[in-house]
């Protein structure tokens, strides 16, 4: 007589949870048909194949993007494109993990407010609208005196900056939950097909880091760059860093998933920039993602929706060595290396006239 199963063994295999309803749908953009298309149109015949090099698979995935269906597909057409800078504050800057303090988010988003950080000449050259996003800053946002302000700020803050992870998770679940909502209510009430997404946030590297390392199971001190002084950083400020993240990263070891990881270790305005991805991939939107700490948003929102990836075009490597090895799961190629590390957008609006290239190349 067999012996009878055990109650493990008989129930039925449990269902893999179910995805949360609040998150839109991305559909993935594969289309062979539609490639095989484009590459007729872009190659004259005197020319060999593959002579585009990579603008030939940059005109293929805008292309996708903009196109249910190869039959439907005509020319590319960028309208009213966004920029959005992402702005917060990290209680783990306490730790000494960054050269700056608290104090100098705000300087720097007061710049971007007055018109005079250098992303905003860039935006105005490439004709895009600018938003900046209080996301979470330690400070309450005001005009400095004598000044005005040259660009909208959307009032999105959800906290007076993150808890200090080393003590505590970043985040409450709730906290993040209405930071990732946020993200997608910004980009859902702006104009256009391509959204270009930046950030402003001392210490928000660490963040980047720390996510990295979680989700890519990349060492810390390579996602930390260790081995590269920066920043003015001498050895002794990278080892810090490195112990206080090593610690944040002891302590929220059970934080594997990517929502679960982002709430312990991440930021409110990479939680917005998640949220802004799922929306605009949801609406077959260019997306242009800048350096590292949007990278690190591109990878919980791939956690979460892995079709997103598809409508991420990555503008360029930053000089933050991390950056190379998130590029690298992502498996992305970077459109430009500029060895920028000033964040906002910069890299977005720099690789901008390559989409316009791509674009002409159809008209052509």
């Amino acid at each position: 007589m067999a012996e009878p199963q055990s109650r493990a063994a008989s129930e039925p295999p449990r269902p893999a949870p179910a995805p949360d309803p609040r998150l839109p749908v991305v559909v993935s953009t594969a289309d062979a048909q539609l490639d095989s298309l484009l590459l007729d149109r872009l190659a004259p015949e005197h020319l060999p194949t593959g002579s585009l090099g990579r603008l030939e698979s940059l005109v293929q995935q805008l292309a996708r993007i903009q196109s249910a269906t190869a039959k439907n597909f005509d020319l590319l057409a960028f309208d009213s494109p966004q920029l959005v800078v992402f702005a917060a504050d990290h209680g783990i800057a306490d730790e000494g993990v960054s050269p700056f303090n608290q104090s100098v988010t705000l300087r720097r988003v007061q710049s971007l407010l007055a018109g005079e950080s250098p992303v905003n000449a860039l935006a105005s050259l490439q004709g895009f609208d600018l938003t900046v996003v209080d996301a979470g800053i330690a400070s309450h946002l005001e005009p400095l005196e004598g000044a005005a302000w040259r660009a909208p700020l959307l009032r999105r803050k959800i906290g007076y900056g993150t808890r200090n992870m080393l003590l505590s998770a970043a985040m409450s679940p709730a906290q993040a939950s209405a930071a990732l909502l946020a993200g997608m209510d910004v980009v859902r009430h702006l104009p256009g097909n391509v959204i270009a997404l930046g950030d402003v946030g001392v210490a928000s590297t660490s963040c980047a880091a720390l996510l990295l390392s979680r989700l890519c199971g990349v060492p810390l001190a390579d996602a930390c760059g260790r081995d590269h002084p920066q920043d003015g950083r001498d050895n002794l400020q990278l080892q810090n860093k490195l112990e206080k993240l090593s610690a944040v990263a002891s302590r929220h070891r059970k934080a594997v998933k990517p929502l679960d990881a982002l709430a312990a270790m991440g930021g409110f305005e990479i939680a917005m920039m998640v949220g802004a991805m799922l929306q605009a991939a949801s609406e077959r939107r260019v997306v242009l993602i800048d350096g590292y700490v949007a990278g690190a948003a591109a990878l919980v929102a791939r956690g979460l929706r892995p079709a997103v990836a598809d409508y991420l075009v990555f503008a360029q490597r930053s000089a933050e060595p991390g950056h190379r090895l998130l590029l690298i799961h992502m498996q992305a190629r970077p459109l430009l290396d500029m060895e920028l590390r000033v964040g906002q957008g910069m890299g977005a609006m720099l690789a901008w006239p390559l989409l316009l290239a791509a674009q002409r190349l159809l008209e052509h």
